[in-house]
């Protein structure tokens, strides 16, 4: 599929094949973010923090798939509409960015928790960048030949990967390890915006699968299940040996409980199906930047630096990256929904973009306006809903209709005098 045209109507998928394939994607982070969160909250209170988090994902998530169904375009294409043809460009590093972090940090985690079930389990000691190497070879096959692929991968790693997690649950629970107390003064809405947080990437570009899907009414499914669904409950499970050990990782959690290799095989899977997708969705983001080259071409390429920028030690930069996503990124959600309801509910006319201006500065300005409300929060200066994602996506809506208005105004006053 062109980055920039419509998805063949013969080459879609229902709401489920969608819904599998986001699992996929999904699973890494949400293994990295749950322990750390059951680690400083009981359950009780991390499941009411879960609930909340995965309604507000689901309900973005609903409506921005919805979008790639109606446009049947990816979330650049999308974009050029509110940010200008030009300016979308802007946009669309800023999201290679955040699709490289995400694929050079799961290859590390990939490497590292290999080398981890070698050494304990064999006994064999492998160079990490050999691992992490290997590792990029199969996150490259599972994605070079295209969505019908990554959807076989998808479809025979989510059972494992969903039947593994339930057996980490029930090790947990049966252990005789006490529930350790928990010394966190995370707040309420701290927690809420980790959950959303986690994911909140995976959710803005998500029209770039709500292009593949049948129709709205499996756009909707897919939102639902996945987000409304099972993201809670793999959140949830993966939450628990947290709480009750207050270890930050699963690993570290599951060695006092009793036994690692359930969590090893798991990670190692969740990365395989993680990095497949954001590799499909790193591919189609990086072809709009060089558009010059073959689409295989650009996953080896990216297959290539995630092995070199993979082996380093980069997990002390990954607070940072997620915090850079967690502020940047949601803000170009709330736009391209605010233009959606605003302009585009009878469809994405490609012929606009000629008449519209190149790059929209407006439109810059209410995505600034959002990401610089969303660092303020993040950071304690002030809070909104107390919940730093949700408040930028707000922000940077409210802004852009704001400017709309203001154009709608402007132009048709410049009609009456002419």
């Amino acid at each position: 599929m062109s980055s920039e045209k419509k998805t063949d109507l013969s080459n879609t998928a229902s709401g489920l094949q969608i819904s599998i394939i986001l699992l996929g994607i999904l699973v890494t982070p949400v293994l990295l973010a749950s322990s750390s969160l059951g680690s400083q909250l009981s359950l009780g209170t991390a499941a009411a923090v879960i609930a909340v988090g995965s309604l507000i994902l689901t309900v973005l998530a609903v409506i921005n798939i919805s979008i790639g169904e109606k446009a049947r375009l990816p979330t650049y294409g999308i974009v050029k509409y509110s940010f200008g043809s030009k300016g979308a460009t802007a946009i669309n590093v800023i999201m290679a960015i955040s699709l490289f972090g995400w694929i050079a940090v799961t290859a590390n985690m990939f490497g590292h928790t290999v080398s981890d079930l070698l050494i304990t389990q064999f006994n064999l000691d492998l160079p990490i960048p050999v691992i992490v190497a290997f590792g990029c070879i199969i996150f490259v096959t599972s994605t070079a030949f295209g969505f019908e692929a990554l959807g076989k991968v998808s479809k025979f790693a989510v059972p494992i990967i969903t039947l593994l997690m339930f057996v980490i649950l029930f090790l947990a629970l049966n252990s005789s390890v006490s529930v350790a107390e928990k010394v966190s003064n995370l707040s309420f809405g701290a927690a809420v915006s980790s959950v959303v947080g986690t994911i909140i990437v995976l959710v803005a570009t998500s029209p770039d699968f709500g292009s593949f899907v049948h129709n709205r009414k499996h756009a909707v499914m897919a939102g639902i299940l996945t987000f409304g669904v099972a993201y809670p409950v793999l959140f949830l499970v993966g939450a628990v040996p947290g709480s009750i050990t207050s270890e930050g990782s699963l690993l570290a959690a599951m060695a006092i409980i009793g036994t690692t290799l359930p969590a090893a095989i798991l990670l190692i899977f969740a990365c395989i199906t993680g990095n497949a997708g954001n590799m499909f969705q790193g591919t189609l983001v990086v072809s709009t930047l060089f558009s010059q080259f073959p689409k295989w071409k650009i996953t080896v390429a990216l297959g290539i630096l995630a092995t070199v920028v993979g082996s380093m030690d980069i997990m002390a930069w990954f607070i940072p990256f997620l915090l850079f996503l967690g502020i940047a990124t949601p803000p170009i959600s709330g736009i391209y929904i605010a233009d959606y309801f605003i302009n585009r509910q009878k469809g994405y006319d490609e012929a606009s973009l000629e008449k519209d201006s190149s790059i929209k500065p407006l439109t810059f300005v209410a995505w600034g306006g959002g990401s610089l409300v969303g660092f303020c929060t993040v950071n304690g200066w002030f809070t909104l809903s107390g919940i730093p994602s949700l408040d930028s996506i707000l922000i940077a809506s409210f802004g852009y209709y704001l400017f709309s208005k203001m154009n709608a105004s402007k132009n048709k006053l410049e009609a009456n005098n002419a």
